[in-house]
């Protein structure tokens, strides 16, 4: 049985690709030169450089071999508004919680997510609710603290406007 793909945006996958180039082309090197530098000293065995250095280099070469095969088993979609004005992969949507406080999220695929930054993934119980809803719509998220009422204020389907 074959997996679901994953879906993730340009964005999302350029910020990937830009963490594998950075590893590979700065962190690695540097690192590589790091323990050069340290076996050079003499024994290995006691040399808490070498042994701290080969540690982080084992932890860098499974981060890349990660974001390798985490790339390779993405698939890439440029989101595009919903004729019928529904909120689904990629749109941002700005909804208005029960105190009158209004955040925006964007709706991205799971190995994009960053809360903070308002990137909520289609799997998590915000973007589960959000998905296929229109602008007035209300729906029941189920957090751990309880539950939560929002209203759809908007749906777009560029980033809005940062002030």
């Amino acid at each position: 049985m074959s997996k679901p793909p994953r879906y993730i945006t340009p964005e999302g996958f350029r910020r990937l690709a830009a963490e594998h180039e950075r590893i590979w082309s700065v962190d690695r090197p540097r690192i590589v030169a790091e323990v050069e530098a340290a076996a050079a000293l003499g024994d290995r065995s006691e040399n808490a450089e070498y042994i701290y250095g080969k540690k982080k280099l084992r932890e860098l070469d499974r981060r890349l071999r990660f974001l390798s095969q985490r790339m390779d088993a993405l698939t890439v979609i440029v989101p595009r508004p919903h004729p019928h004005g529904r909120a689904f992969f990629g749109a941002w949507v700005t909804v208005e919680g029960e105190d009158g406080d209004e955040r925006t999220y964007r709706l991205v695929g799971p190995d994009e997510f960053d809360v903070p930054a308002g990137l909520i993934s289609v799997d998590a119980p915000l973007g589960r609710a959000l998905l296929g809803k229109r602008e007035g719509d209300s729906v029941v998220v189920h957090r751990p603290a309880g539950e939560a009422e929002l209203t759809i204020v908007e749906i777009c389907w560029t980033a809005p406007e940062r002030s």
